[in-house]
Formats: C-alpha cells, sequence, structure tokens
C-alpha cells in the first residue's frame, strides 16, 4: 500500500543509473512524490534555492567535492530538509560525521531494496533512518567518548587528505585539488601521521586497508 502524499524528493548522485533506480522505488512506495534529479553540487543547490524539498537523497563523493561541506549551506536554504546520506562509504567512518554535519539518515548502498524502501519510509514519516551499526556507534561514542575506529580521530579535512594520499598524490597534486598551499597540506600530513600513530605511507595505507575501503 502506497503511502498517500504529496512529497517532494530530491535525488543526488552523479551516476543517472543510481538516479533512476531510486526514482521508480519512490514512486512504488509514494502517491503522486514530486521528483528532482541533480548530478553535482551546483545543481543540488539551484534546486534547493528554487523548490521546497521534502526529502534529499544525497551521495558523498562528487566531481566537484566531498558533500560533507554543503550540508551547511542546504541547511541554511531550508532548515527543516531531511537528507539522508546514500552511499558506497563505510558507515563506520562516514555515518557520524554526516549525522553530526545535519543529515539525520545513512545508508550504504550495497543494503537490499527493502533496506532502502525502509530508509525512505522512515525518512518521511519520522524524519530519520539509522542501522543498528549507526545506532550502537553512536551509544558507544556517547559512553566511552572516543573513538573505536582510529580513523575517526580525524578531522573531515585531514581524512579527505588522508582518501587521496593513499592514492598516490603528492604534496603538489594535493594543493591543486583541494585550492590549500603547500604548506598547509605538510601540516595537514603532520597531524593525520601523529594522530593515527604512523610515519610513513605505507603503514598509512595499510591503517585504512584495515579500517575502510580505500578502493571507493
Amino acid at each position: 500500500m502506497k503511502l498517500s502524499n504529496n512529497c517532494s524528493f530530491l535525488i543526488s548522485d552523479d551516476h543517472s543509473i543510481v538516479r533512476q533506480g531510486i526514482s521508480m522505488l519512490i514512486h512504488e512506495l509514494f502517491l503522486n512524490p514530486k521528483i528532482y534529479m541533480s548530478g553535482n553540487f551546483k545543481d543540488t543547490l539551484k534546486i534547493i534555492n528554487e523548490t521546497k524539498i521534502d526529502l534529499l537523497i544525497l551521495d558523498i563523493n562528487f566531481p566537484d567535492g566531498n558533500s560533507i561541506n554543503i550540508i551547511k549551506d542546504i541547511k541554511n536554504i531550508q532548515a527543516d530538509i531531511k537528507i539522508l546520506i546514500f552511499t558506497a562509504y563505510d558507515e563506520d567512518i562516514y555515518a557520524l560525521r554526516y549525522l553530526n554535519s545535519g543529515a539525520t539518515g545513512y545508508l550504504n548502498k550495497a543494503s537490499s531494496e527493502e533496506e532502502m524502501k525502509q530508509a525512505l519510509t522512515n525518512m518521511i514519516l519520522s524524519g530519520k533512518h539509522m542501522t543498528q551499526n549507526v545506532k550502537d556507534r553512536i551509544l558507544d561514542s556517547y559512553m566511552f567518548q572516543s573513538p573505536i575506529n582510529p580513523i575517526e580521530q580525524l578531522s573531515n579535512r585531514e581524512l579527505e587528505v588522508a582518501r587521496i594520499m593513499i592514492k598516490g598524490f603528492g604534496n603538489l597534486e594535493i594543493s591543486d585539488l583541494l585550492n590549500i598551499k603547500k604548506t598547509t597540506v605538510s601540516t595537514f600530513k603532520k597531524r593525520i601521521y601523529e594522530k593515527l600513530e604512523v610515519d610513513n605511507l605505507a603503514d598509512l595505507i595499510e591503517l585504512f586497508r584495515l579500517y575502510n575501503n580505500t578502493n571507493e
């Protein structure tokens, strides 16, 4: 039985097949949904500026940047918008970061169709959706006030730099990619090594291999 409403959805993902697949699920679940789509941040912000959106389904990584940096902008435009992060990125590393930044739901793209339907339904009815794993991590974070995963110690910018480092990019390339000074890159690298207690790139790669999927 379909939910009776006229909710508006924005599917923001740089892969057309993902946008089309989510759109089909929305049509299965809801009556008369209004569905908008975007493949980059510029179009996402344009739509949100022009149209009232009930639920934004947002990927993490786009050619024009990382979506954690625009959630604040999105919320400034529409404070009550619901945001479901739908991504291939490991929830153990990224879920709490995005929830703390203003998203209210997180789901991995490896989830089943039924899990996706449940997430869409939960987001519309209650405004939030989390797996039991994420709920447990929130509880652990609250109770122990320390990360279980060492990578969680990194700031969002440090994590971004680390992910580029393990892909083999040097300081100059990182500087150009992130539009920051080479000296700033060096500072980030020093902090990353200190926080993770490693002193070379090989050890950093191994740490990410153990705690995070780096082939995303």
